[in-house]
């Protein structure tokens, strides 16, 4: 399926056989596919799920529901995903350690099928609250799956294809809020009386992993490392990689396994303790806070005003609106082409930098809306060109770095700590967003601040093997210390 080389050779362009292909594939439907497939599939039954809700209250107390209590109980139903998301992203890396990778995924479709019956349900049991229930379990499984179907990817894909294949991962999130937009159109399942079909459709990717996953191996890397299994390794080799081209791969895993003898999977809180961690731990931790305090989902929000001020009508907004989710699939495919030639370092300073450059365009062109007919235009080509740079860089890079930062044994703590994060900085960035919508500004300080951060601390991981890239963070930070030793100290303890 592709050609190999020896550490002596040049690297050649790979090409994925159709297995590793379909593994991938067969791990993202039902992994993050889920993700992006709730966070926008919630949007077209807002009105409907509302008066089902007020319907339901009627009905029960005889009275309207207060509207303060209406809002409160629609914002928690899609608020209580976060939550969801949270505790799911804080035990996917145990559940990999203990049922693999694979096997965590196929048991993670089970909250997903639940979370399907139960919003079904709701509105023939005139119950609102098992739409709360539901979408916590659709949360949990969208938790589960963004920390543990990277890793999957990771550990599947040869060391030169590494990064076109974890783009699975973005592609997979873009193209569930694509699919999520199109069905909730008002010529699909976007009508009103629909709305229980609408949410229960979630069951359909869960169902297609569980059908075409289990044709596929488990991690090799988890199978030698973790479990010690050389013949299943081999055989997950084979199967992935061809007869003929796994060897390389494997003499990767027996170093990585040759170091990691007599340690044991890392638990979170032992990553801090690490110094040999610290600089990989804390660029993760940077990277996913970055990813949503860096202005996408101001960008989002602001999408539906601008398309309205730019004179599209409005029962033609939704199919604009699809518009910057296809915008945002297709740069995820871009990325996904050039990541493996072009390295991690550029497209991810690039996305920043180019972020920047639209924040301080669209504060412009929106403190100036009222003033020319065409600058409304103006705002509509910096809502697609930051979705552009966004889905470019910062969305399919981020948990591929993730995945090579660190080694088999921290891993599946570095997933938990970095999901965690994610969630956290999801749930903080709904909660401000109302204070911060209006100052681009902010967001104009995130991004240059990522940027030369990455710039400085993170070091290019294309075609290095997991032990390389861990040897480079500890030979960075050895310069780091030789250069500060003797300075200042008030010069070097920022450092």
């Amino acid at each position: 399926p592709y050609f190999s080389w020896t550490p002596s050779q040049p690297p050649q362009r790979l090409v994925p056989g159709k297995t590793l292909l379909m593994a991938v594939w067969a791990a993202c439907i039902g992994g993050t596919f889920q993700y992006g497939y709730n966070v926008s599939i919630i949007n077209a039954p807002t009105k409907a799920v509302q008066t089902f809700i007020n319907e339901t209250w009627s009905e029960r107390y005889g009275d309207e529901i207060p509207e303060q209590l209406l809002t409160f109980l629609w914002s928690s139903i899609v608020s209580i995903f976060t939550i969801g998301g949270l505790i799911g992203a804080s035990v996917g890396g145990t559940l990999a350690i203990r049922f693999g990778r694979k096997g965590t995924l196929l048991f993670n479709n089970s909250f997903a099928l639940l979370a399907a019956l139960l919003m079904g349900m709701s509105y023939y049991a005139s119950a609102f609250e098992l739409l709360i229930l539901g979408r916590f379990l659709s949360g949990v499984n969208a938790g589960v799956g963004i920390c543990v179907q990277p890793l999957y990817l990771g550990e599947i894909a040869p060391r030169a294809l590494r990064g076109a294949m974890a783009m699975g991962t973005s592609i997979f999130i873009t193209g569930g809020i694509l699919t999520g937009q199109v069905m909730g159109l008002t010529e699909l399942l976007g009508k009103e009386g629909y709305w229980p079909l609408l949410l229960s459709t979630t069951c359909i990717p869960a169902l297609l992993q569980l059908l075409i996953l289990p044709w596929f191996p488990e991690s090799p890397r988890y199978l030698l490392i973790d479990r010690g299994d050389d013949s299943a390794c081999n055989l997950a080799l084979k199967q992935l990689h061809g007869g003929e081209n796994y060897h390389g791969e494997r003499e990767d895993m027996e170093r990585e396994r040759a170091s990691a003898t007599g340690v044991k999977p890392l638990k979170p809180w032992e990553l801090f303790t690490d110094k040999t961690l610290r600089w990989p731990l804390f660029t993760i931790i940077t990277i996913s806070i970055a990813q949503q305090l860096n202005g996408i989902n101001a960008i989002y929000f602001y999408a539906e005003y601008v398309f309205a001020e730019a004179g599209i009508p409005f029962e033609k907004i939704p199919y604009a609106t699809v518009g910057t989710g296809a915008c945002e699939c297709l740069t995820a495919l871009t990325c996904g082409l050039l990541i493996d030639s072009l390295g991690r370092r550029v497209l991810i300073i690039g996305g920043y930098l180019l972020m920047s450059l639209w924040c301080i365009c669209f504060t412009i062109t929106l403190t100036f809306q009222t003033y020319s007919s065409w600058m409304p235009y103006l705002s509509m080509a910096c809502v697609f060109a930051f979705i552009l740079s966004f889905g470019l860089g910062p969305g399919g890079v981020t948990n591929i770095l993730i995945t090579e930062l660190f080694t088999q044994t921290a891993r599946p703590a570095a997933y938990m700590i970095g999901g965690s994060v994610n969630w956290l900085s999801f749930f903080f960035i709904g909660m401000v967003f109302p204070f911060i919508v209006y100052c681009f500004l902010v967001f104009l300080v995130v991004c240059c601040l990522v940027a030369t951060f990455i710039f400085f601390v993170v070091p290019e991981t294309k075609n290095k093997t997991f032990l390389e890239i861990q040897s480079e963070f500890l030979r960075r930070k050895t310069t780091n210390l030789t250069a500060t030793k003797g300075s200042d100290p008030l010069l070097s303890t920022s450092l």
